[in-house]
């Protein structure tokens, strides 16, 4: 027995990490940890391929039930990222999010919007104790902030300019998001 063990452990370390993905409650946790290992810091956009924002009238219910639009925003610079609670690679790029927030509160905008409802939205943030601002949609986004795949982030400079357009998850908590941030508020 102890030599079929040692002829076979990969086969059934195999069949056991396939175990654990069948069933959601390992499943996940399995995701997001792979998902932040091979995520890395999102880059700035070329300058020529930047797409100006038309307009930033785009609004938003905070889980707390007040309205807001996007559009008060104009004229600073704003991070946009779309997400949702049951998305592994969201939920792998949040600690992230969360670091970037927590130093750029005070000079960044920051939206983070779902579709979720506002009582599985606030459990979530309640569970993870996460800060950053949450917003429900009131209505779809402008043109060039649509995604069809989630997480979709978006940093704009006070002159509209989408700098960074990333789908998918990132490692935002990085010296270069950093350095394009300090930047984008310096200019």
């Amino acid at each position: 027995m102890k030599n079929f063990f040692h002829k076979n452990w990969s086969n059934i370390l195999f069949f056991g990490i396939i175990v654990l993905l069948i069933f959601p409650q390992t499943r996940v946790p399995i995701q997001v940890f792979v998902t932040r290992l091979i995520s890395f810091s999102p880059s700035e956009t070329a300058q020529e391929d930047q797409q100006l924002i038309n307009s930033l009238d785009w609004s938003l219910v905070t889980i707390e039930g007040e309205s807001i639009n996007l559009a008060s925003s104009e004229g600073n610079v704003i991070l946009i990222n779309l997400w949702a609670t049951w998305c592994p690679p969201c939920i792998a790029e949040m600690p992230s999010l969360q670091n970037l927030y927590n130093d750029y509160k005070y000079s960044v905008d920051f939206y983070f919007p779902s579709s979720e409802e506002k009582e599985i939205l606030q459990m979530f943030l309640q569970k993870k104790g996460y800060t950053f601002p949450v917003y429900r949609f009131n209505e779809q986004p402008p043109l060039q902030l649509q995604s069809q795949s989630i997480p979709a982030t978006f940093v704009i400079s006070k002159k509209g300019e989408i700098v960074i357009k990333k789908i998918g998850p990132a490692d935002w908590d990085s010296e270069k998001v950093r350095g394009i941030l300090d930047r984008l508020v310096a200019e």
